[in-house]
C-alpha cells in the first residue's frame, strides 16, 4: 500500500481508558495489584502508540474514556503527536459506532483497535488497511476469546454495533452474522489475543514485546 496515499485518506483509531488503578485490567489486579495493573495498561498503551506512529500508515487518533482530561493522555499527545478524541457515552458498541462515524466523515477508511492488545502490530495494521484499500467493505481481526481485536470499515455501519453482548464469547460470531445480513464483503486477519488474565500475562512475558515492556520477570 502507498503510505502517502494512506496518510491522506485513512485513520487509525485507538481506544483507551484513563489508567486509573482499580478501573483498568481489573482481572490482573489479583496478580499485580491495582496499581501494578494500571501501570501495565499504561505500558501496553505506550507501546501500541509507539508502534502505530512508527508504522506511518496514516494519522493516529487516541479515543479516550471517560474523556481526554487525564494527564496521561496529555503526555501521550506530547510524546507521540496523536490527536485526542473523547469517546461518546454509552456501551462499547455505541462508542465505536460514534468513533467510526466521525472518522469516516473525514476519511475513506478507518481501522479501530484497543490500546492494550498485544497481538496487533504494524503488519496487522498494514494488512487491514490493504484489505480496505482493495475494496473490502470491512476487515476483522478475530480474537481467541470470541471477540475481535481489530475492526476496519469503509463506511459507517451502525447495525454492527447495536445490541451486541460485549465482553461475551459470541461477539465475533454475531458480527459475522450481521455482516452477512447487511451484504458487506469482509476479510479476516489471523487470530489475535488480548492481555486480560494471568495466563495472558504469562504469555505476554514470553513474547517478543516483553523486553520493550520491561516484563521479563517470572509469571
Amino acid at each position: 500500500m502507498n503510505d502517502a496515499r494512506a496518510c491522506a485518506d485513512a485513520r487509525l483509531l485507538i481506544f483507551a481508558k484513563a489508567p486509573v488503578p482499580g478501573r483498568v485490567k481489573t482481572r490482573l489486579a489479583g496478580r499485580l495489584g491495582a496499581r501494578g495493573a494500571a501501570a501495565l495498561y499504561r505500558r501496553l498503551l505506550r507501546e501500541t502508540l509507539a508502534m502505530a506512529c512508527a508504522a506511518r500508515l496514516c494519522p493516529v487518533e487516541l479515543w479516550c474514556a471517560p474523556d481526554a482530561r487525564h494527564g496521561f493522555f496529555a503526555a501521550c499527545r506530547r510524546e507521540y503527536g496523536v490527536r485526542l478524541r473523547r469517546q461518546a457515552a454509552g456501551d462499547l458498541g455505541r462508542r465505536m459506532d460514534r468513533a467510526f462515524g466521525r472518522a469516516l466523515a473525514e476519511s475513506a477508511r478507518a481501522v479501530l483497535i484497543g490500546g492494550d492488545c498485544a497481538s496487533v502490530g504494524a503488519g496487522e495494521l498494514r494488512a487491514a488497511f490493504d484489505q480496505l484499500a482493495a475494496g473490502r467493505g470491512a476487515v476483522l481481526g478475530p480474537a481467541e476469546d470470541g471477540g475481535y481485536v481489530l475492526i476496519g470499515l469503509r463506511r459507517p455501519c451502525p447495525a454492527l454495533f447495536r445490541g451486541v453482548a460485549w465482553g461475551e464469547g459470541s461477539v465475533l460470531a454475531a458480527t459475522r452474522r450481521r455482516l452477512k445480513r447487511i451484504g458487506l464483503d469482509w476479510a479476516e486477519l489471523p487470530v489475535g489475543w488480548d492481555v486480560d488474565t494471568p495466563a495472558d500475562l504469562r504469555r505476554l512475558r514470553r513474547s517478543a514485546r516483553a523486553c520493550a515492556l520491561n516484563l521479563s520477570g517470572g509469571g
